[in-house]
């Protein structure tokens, strides 16, 4: 079983990791609060890990093939912004820094 997990990991070839600065732990939150119900459409192919800490959100990607982990990442970019932009807009001031 040992050499099934460890060829398992090694299909995770492709990753990227990321962080935004909301300065404020409910902003954070919110924001994650509102992408962590979006799942992976494809979780065989791409992995996403979301934390929040110190009124920041970072993003840990994992994804078998390049174009999957682009794909997955520009799709997360967009709905990111959008929530970034709802509460900037709505929200208590919020200044972020990416």
């Amino acid at each position: 079983m040992a050499s099934t997990a460890a060829s398992d990991d090694s299909k995770w070839e492709f990753s990227c990791d990321f962080e935004i600065d909301y300065e404020s732990e409910e902003n954070a939150s919110m924001i994650f609060a509102a992408l962590a119900v979006d799942k992976e459409l494809q979780p065989d192919k791409v992995k996403r890990q979301m934390s929040v800490a110190n009124g920041k959100l970072s993003v840990h990607f994992e994804a078998v093939e390049a174009r999957f982990l682009r794909a997955s990442f520009s799709a997360f970019a967009d709905v990111l912004t959008l929530a970034t932009k709802t509460i900037e807009q709505f929200g208590q001031g919020m200044d972020c820094h990416a």
